[in-house]
C-alpha cells in the first residue's frame, strides 16, 4: 500500500515544481518508513518548501488538547511554521504570502470531533480567498470507510469540534473530504487529492502495514479511534473521559461511581460488540487530577459489529440514572454547553435527563441516510464486493 505522500514523492509532486510550497502537516505526516514528510520535501530536488503549518497539538505533536500554539521556527529545517491553533484558527494573507501552493498531510481518525479536518478546511477556504492551490496527501480512515454512525451538526451547534453537518463518524478520508468540503459546503478552491494505491474501504489501520503514529497525546491507539465517536461525548460532562490515563477514551469513571454497579448495567443492555469492565484510576491531569475515579474500562469485542456512538450515549445516559444528583454537564462562562457542540445539537441533552436519549438513535437513522447519499460521489476508493457502502 503507498500513501498519498509515497506517491507524491516518487512522481505527482511534479506539480509543484518551479512553486514556492507550504505544507500542513504534524508528526502523523510520514512515508510508509516513518520518514517525515518535512525532511521529504525539504530535501527534495524539484521542491521549494518554504513554510510550514501547524495545526492543534503542534507541528510535532507535542502540546496538550485545547493549548494554544505560537507561530515559530522548526529547529530541524530553518522553517517558518505558522500557528493554525493560536489566536485565530484561519489563515492570514501574510501567513499565504510567500507560498504558491499549500500541501495538507495529516492523519485523521474518522471522527468529526477532530479539529485537523477543519484546519484543513479553513486553508481550503483562506486558498480560495488568497489565490492559492491546495493538494491534498491521501492518508487511510483508521477506522475503516463503510461504517457511518450518529447525526449530523446543527446549524446553531457548529464549532471548531463539529464545524459542518457530517456524522461522529464519517467513514472518509481526508482527501474524500476535501472534495466533500469543496463541491457541497463551499470550501472552493483549486483542489488536487493524490489518493493512496491499495486501500480499501473495509480496512482498518491494523490491516494496512502501516505503523500507528498517535496523531495527538491522548490518541495512543487504534481501540481509542474505535471509541472515540461515542466516547468523545463524555468531555461535554463532569464524567472523566480519561485523560491522564494510559487508556483516555476507554477509561470512563469519576469518584462518585460503583464502577461494578456501572459496569454490569451496561453489559445488561447487551449490546453488540462492546461489554464494561469495572475498574479505578486516577488522572495524572485534566478532571479529578489526581483524585481516584472508579468507572469502566470499554472493551471492543467485535469491531466490526460495535456502534460507538450508540455505546457512548447509552453509557452516559446510565451514569445520568444511576446518579442522578452528581452527573452533569459541563456549562461554559458563557453559558454554552460543549455537550451540545460534541452532540450536534442541544436536543440530546434535554433526552439524556429525560431518560430518552435511545430514541435520538432511531432519529439520526434518516439523517445518516440522507448523509450517505451525499458523500457518495466523493468515494475514491473501492469496496469489498456486496459491501454496502
Amino acid at each position: 500500500m503507498k500513501l498519498g505522500i509515497d506517491v507524491f514523492i516518487e512522481g505527482a509532486c511534479t506539480a509543484v515544481k518551479g512553486k514556492k510550497v507550504g505544507l500542513l502537516t504534524n508528526v502523523t505526516g510520514v512515508n510508509h518508513r516513518l520518514k517525515t514528510s518535512i525532511d521529504l520535501l525539504h530535501e527534495h530536488q524539484d521542491i521549494d518548501l518554504v513554510a510550514l503549518y501547524a495545526p492543534e497539538h503542534g507541528i510535532r505533536g507535542d502540546a496538550k488538547e485545547g493549548a494554544s500554539i505560537e507561530s515559530s521556527t522548526d529547529p530541524r529545517t530553518g522553517l517558518p511554521v505558522f500557528s493554525l491553533y493560536g489566536e485565530s484558527k484561519r489563515p492570514s494573507e501574510a501567513m499565504l504570502q510567500s507560498v504558491d501552493v499549500i500541501v495538507f498531510d495529516l492523519q485523521d481518525i474518522g471522527s468529526r470531533y477532530y479539529t485537523f479536518i477543519y484546519s484543513m478546511a479553513y486553508m481550503m477556504e483562506a486558498c480560495k480567498k488568497y489565490g492559492k492551490e491546495f493538494i491534498v496527501l491521501d492518508r487511510p480512515n483508521p477506522i475503516g470507510g463503510l461504517k457511518m454512525e450518529g447525526n449530523l451538526v446543527e446549524e446553531g451547534c457548529r464549532s471548531f469540534v463539529g464545524l459542518l453537518p457530517i456524522p461522529n463518524r464519517h467513514g472518509l478520508t481526508v482527501g474524500e473530504l476535501a472534495m466533500l468540503f469543496k463541491d457541497e459546503f463551499g470550501y472552493d478552491c483549486s483542489l488536487t487529492v493524490i489518493p493512496m494505491d491499495g486501500w480499501r474501504r473495509d480496512m482498518y489501520y491494523d490491516q494496512t502495514g502501516l505503523a500507528w503514529v498517535p496523531p495527538s497525546p491522548n490518541a495512543p491507539s487504534l481501540s481509542m479511534a474505535l471509541l472515540y465517536p461515542g466516547t468523545c461525548l463524555v468531555e461535554g460532562t463532569n464524567l472523566s473521559e480519561g485523560r491522564g490515563t494510559t487508556k483516555p477514551f476507554e477509561y470512563i469513571g469519576a469518584p462518585f461511581i460503583d464502577g461494578f454497579a456501572l459496569a454490569a448495567a451496561f453489559n445488561g443492555l447487551k449490546l453488540s460488540g462492546i461489554c464494561a469492565r469495572p475498574t479505578s484510576f486516577v488522572p495524572t491531569y485534566q478532571k479529578y487530577k489526581d483524585e481516584q475515579c472508579h468507572g469502566v474500562q470499554l472493551h471492543i469485542t467485535n469491531r466490526d459489529h460495535v456502534n460507538a456512538f450508540q455505546s457512548g450515549l447509552a453509557l452516559i445516559a446510565l451514569i445520568a440514572k444511576l446518579y442522578p444528583s452528581d452527573f452533569s454537564f459541563a456549562q461554559h462562562a458563557n453559558g454554552r454547553y460543549m455537550f451540545d457542540l460534541l452532540a450536534g445539537t442541544k436536543q440530546l441533552r434535554a433526552l439524556i435527563y429525560q431518560g430518552e436519549s435511545s430514541t435520538f438513535i432511531q432519529q439520526s437513522e434518516e439523517q445518516l441516510r440522507t448523509f450517505e447519499q451525499l458523500r457518495k460521489p466523493y468515494l475514491i476508493y473501492d469496496s469489498p464486493k456486496g459491501a454496502h457502502v
